[in-house]
């Protein structure tokens, strides 16, 4: 598979989670060419407020791999991970981290915190951003309108 192959699922998993009425992120947790964990946000329906898309796919990837460390996994994710998110993928020691859309408020990586930049952050993954930045952007766009009054 391709890189737009891996997004094209995360993006997938991001509509479900819209589906479900979630925050539509999807993240999929990649290692080898193969997809070891996929998911999108469940914070209302897990009454989690860890139970992002990105913290969900570590969570599934590290269990599958019985390790807490995800070294050579590569992360794809429709969204710029938040502080929390960008930590995790710093602590299990991705390689590399892909994302669609920024976000100027809640993001951490390449706005707000910028946590990979930080001389505290142990592990700094390489960085591609704005992977089919269009589509997830549009999605994201589309779930806030239809809920906020015009």
């Amino acid at each position: 598979m391709k890189d737009s192959s891996f997004m094209a699922a995360a993006l997938d998993e991001a509509r479900a989670a819209a589906a479900r009425g979630e925050v539509p992120v999807g993240a999929v947790l990649v290692k080898d060419g193969e997809i070891l964990a996929r998911a999108g946000n469940r914070t209302l329906a897990d009454r989690d407020p860890t139970a992002h898309a990105e913290m969900l796919a570590i969570r599934g990837a590290a269990e599958r791999l019985g390790s807490e460390r995800l070294v050579g996994a590569d992360l794809y994710v429709t969204l710029e991970p938040c502080p929390m998110c960008a930590a995790a993928i710093s602590f299990a020691r991705i390689r590399r981290l892909y994302y669609g859309a920024g976000d100027e408020k809640g993001g951490a990586v390449d706005h707000g915190v910028r946590l990979f930049a930080s001389p505290s952050c142990h592990h700094r993954p390489e960085v591609y951003s704005g992977l089919a930045e269009r589509e997830a952007g549009e999605l994201l766009r589309g779930f806030f309108r239809a809920r906020r009054p015009t």
